[in-house]
């Protein structure tokens, strides 16, 4: 599923396994004493860049006695975490650093897969804030962010500027310009990723809360879902498919079917990952030089976009604490993340390099991803969120498709989560 892929090429979600307790950053598991060293090895969900590699090879030739090596999962986001999931209930030490997606923190640090992590043993105030939230469950630490990502909203600059209009801040801008705008043009009016999949929960969630509401309190306690804003936030999707500035084809988009769509000159607005810029951007683009990005509208002012990316957190049963706990450092440390943004295309968690001259001169999309990355919340935190993302779909999949009013939509939506969240 791509819609783990950060920015770049795609929205890569590589999944390290980490050690590192105790003092040294990680509580340790079993067997595992606090200031063991040695080799390492390094799950993740398909290396789609090829810039790992290299990092790790840096890493390998300044400490041949705590190698690394790189376990590739399936490209797959629901096959890499069953993988892991199964290896790690196994006992097994064979993963010892892992890249979990942002939103499987909360479930693997509940079903105790992962270990705690000492704050202090790592520079998050370097980090940008609400990334660190991401790495946090039940109060503490469980992982430290790696990448980050945020939904942009891509828009016609060209088809903009014709009518002398600027892109929209608020949904009823967005709704007249898709309306009115895009079919004088030939293009439809405005998609997401409206397949029922992972980024129907994302495009649900930041509905949501783009009109003020929420789907779960932080902790996934208690379900917050059924509330006037709520019910906003859906209707403002079912009557886009109703009055036509969404079409039926979107339905059946995942990032890569919208990124197509935007970049062969179909689309007026696009809400996609920042990858699409620099796709967008490319030799053989019919957009090339004539789109702009910018923070996702909201009901009636700013949106809010959900955070995406990876964070590295720490096998329950990793074999070398204190080598993994430096590797956690290497990989976050202000070089590697430049790295990470340079020769991976993945937008970086330090705060500093979204201001980098150099680094916008070649990114321009970093400081409107900054701001969006800023005013971003998690997905809904829930030690069962497969459950949670399940539920969130299949309802965004009825509501999309007009067999469910919002009003019914968040009412069914409340029983599902209370039912899973035990509080119903």
């Amino acid at each position: 599923m791509r819609w783990m892929r950060a920015a770049g090429r795609a929205l890569l979600v590589v999944a390290v396994v980490l050690t590192g307790y105790a003092g040294l950053g990680v509580h340790p598991g079993p067997g595992a004493a606090s200031d063991a060293r040695g080799p390492l090895t390094l799950v993740t969900a398909g290396d789609l860049t090829d810039y790992l590699g290299p990092l790790l090879e840096d890493w390998n030739e300044s400490r041949p006695d705590e190698r690394v090596t790189l376990v590739e999962l399936p490209d797959s986001a629901d096959e890499t975490r069953a993988q892991m999931i199964s290896e790690l209930r196994s006992g097994r030490d064979r993963f010892d650093v892992l890249n979990i997606d942002v939103a499987w923190t909360s479930e693997f640090a509940a079903a105790g897969l992962i270990s705690p992590l000492e704050r202090s043993r790592f520079p998050l105030d370097a980090f940008l804030r609400p990334v660190v939230d991401t790495a946090t469950f039940d109060g503490r630490l469980y992982a430290v962010p790696y990448v980050t990502n945020a939904g942009l909203l891509y828009y016609r600059k060209d088809i903009l500027d014709l009518e002398g209009e600027q892109p929209p801040r608020t949904w009823p801008e967005l709704v007249r310009q898709a309306r009115t705008i895009a079919p004088r043009h030939g293009l439809d009016g405005y998609a997401g990723q409206f397949l029922p999949y992972e980024g129907l929960t994302v495009n649900v969630t930041e509905a949501v809360h783009s009109a003020g509401g929420s789907i779960l309190r932080d902790d996934g306690a208690r379900v917050t879902v059924d509330s006037a804003a709520a019910r906003t936030g859906l209707r403002f999707l079912a009557d886009g498919v109703r009055d036509g500035w969404i079409s039926r084809e979107a339905l059946g988009y995942k990032e890569e079917e919208s990124r197509k769509a935007f970049q062969d000159g179909r689309l007026l607005f696009l809400r996609n990952w920042p990858y699409v810029y620099a796709d967008a951007s490319a030799a053989g683009s019919k957009v090339a030089g004539r789109f702009g990005a910018v923070p996702l509208p909201g009901a009636d002012g700013p949106g809010t976009s959900v955070l995406g990316g990876s964070n590295l957190a720490v096998s329950s049963h990793a074999r070398h604490p204190a080598s993994a706990a430096d590797l956690i450092s290497y990989l976050t440390s202000e070089q590697v993340q430049r790295r990470v943004l340079t020769e991976g295309s993945l937008p970086p968690v330090r705060a500093a390099l979204y201001e980098d001259p150099e680094l916008v001169r070649a990114y321009p999309y970093l400081p409107t991803l900054r701001e969006s990355v800023l005013s971003a919340v998690p997905r809904p935190k829930s030690p069962r969120y497969d459950q949670v993302s399940l539920a969130v779909q299949a309802v965004g999949q009825d509501l999309m498709a007009l067999r469910q009013t919002p009003d019914e939509a968040v009412a069914r939506l409340a029983r599902e989560l209370g039912a899973i969240s035990g509080t119903d």
